[in-house]
């Protein structure tokens, strides 16, 4: 419980200190001191304001490590401006935070990767796994973007573009099941779609919307994954899909596609579809070439042969994964998969196995173990 409020609460922390002239980088490193402090104190001794706890903590460790550097005399007026213990104001700076941390001196890929670390709550092993890198140079990129920013004044926000792609990781994480941020990112994505008109907002709202309604069905009660051709589509949120739907063909009638809005015609597709067998693959595919040809996407091409496997059948499936590099994620369980549906049982099962073995969590590596047994044991 503690540790859900911390993450609830470190967004706002950061803003106050931001807000009140500190650094982006020596904020971060006294909002985590702070944490810490909590996580020891706090389980015995809770403070009757949990944010202004926080908020004072971690403005007394940025003041104590500038004391100890050469700048000090540089900073003397932050020492006047320390917050007094008590309540601290009810302002919701997350998007805003999101905002500065897509500063023009970074890189697209290195703001993205300091928002997911330092506002989006996500460990740096879960980013690098996002980016399909080495956990090493994702700490070192994002350690290198911390350097960048840690001398200059966040009055210049970033583009939407940038901020789109940290909200879309964000609820990719969140609706992977490792941290409940999905909920998170719908209420930033709404905010953001209110306040300005931008068809690729309104294309990532409806996403998150029409991929959100199919989350209660995407696990059975042992926290085993189901498929999509199995979920129970009867206990899919009607309410959202519409509301994914009606947003989606906004968008889409201004004329300016863009890679959300293909990916949410995708799951719009597969939303429709009263049963599985019922999908429209036909039209999934063409959204699929629209959208490899907005992002040149190894993963979106990975995503089309599955596609092209149900749409034409698992040789054409097949032909058009023999073009795509073998070390992709997935890649191997792809072709397990189609494998499977051509009749060669004995290839699929040894794939199925391969890829478990190369999976990126437990809950992908036990579904992938149990199609390789469920194939050797009818084989047999």
């Amino acid at each position: 419980m503690t540790g859900a409020l911390l993450r609830g609460l470190t967004p706002g922390v950061l803003g106050v200190l931001v807000r009140r002239g500190a650094p982006f980088a020596a904020a971060e490193d006294a909002v985590q001191d702070a944490l810490v402090e909590a996580l020891r104190t706090w389980p015995d001794d809770p403070p009757r304001d949990p944010k202004g706890w926080l908020v004072t903590v971690a403005w007394r460790r940025f003041l104590d490590a500038t004391r100890a550097e050469a700048a000090r005399r540089r900073r003397e007026d932050l020492v006047d401006g320390q917050p007094a213990p008590g309540p601290a104001p009810a302002v919701d700076d997350t998007l805003q935070l999101y905002f500065l941390c897509a500063h023009p001196s970074l890189t697209p890929s290195s703001a993205v990767a300091l928002t997911l670390r330092a506002v989006g709550g996500l460990t740096t092993r879960q980013i690098a796994q996002a980016y399909l890198v080495p956990e090493a140079t994702m700490a070192q990129r994002i350690s290198r973007a911390k350097r960048t920013v840690s001398a200059v004044r966040f009055d210049q926000p970033g583009d939407v573009a940038t901020v789109l792609r940290v909200l879309y990781l964000v609820f990719n994480e969140g609706y992977s099941g490792d941290v409940d941020l999905a909920a998170e990112a719908i209420r930033l994505t709404r905010q953001l779609a209110a306040s300005i008109d931008h068809p690729e907002v309104a294309g990532l709202l409806a996403l998150m919307l029409l991929h959100h309604a199919r989350r209660a069905t995407r696990t059975a009660p042992d926290d085993s994954l189901v498929p999509l051709a199995e979920q129970d589509r009867t206990r899919w949120d009607t309410d959202a899909i519409t509301e994914g739907v009606g947003v989606l063909q906004a968008a889409l009638a201004r004329d300016r596609l863009g890679e959300f809005q293909a990916q949410a015609a995708i799951a719009a597709l597969h939303a429709d579809a009263p049963t599985a067998e019922e999908t429209d693959w036909v039209q999934i595919v063409e959204w699929y070439d629209e959208l490899a040809g907005l992002t040149d996407s190894p993963i979106v091409r990975l995503n089309r042969a599955v596609a092209i496997g149900e749409a034409d059948g698992p040789r054409a499936g097949l032909a058009a994964l023999a073009l795509l590099d073998a070390s992709l994620p997935r890649h191997t369980a792809v072709a397990a998969h189609l494998h499977e549906r051509d009749g060669d049982l004995d290839t699929a099962a040894r794939l199925y196995a391969e890829a478990a073995q190369k999976a990126p969590d437990l809950a992908e590596r036990d579904h992938l173990t149990r199609q390789a047994a469920r194939l050797n044991t009818r084989h047999r």
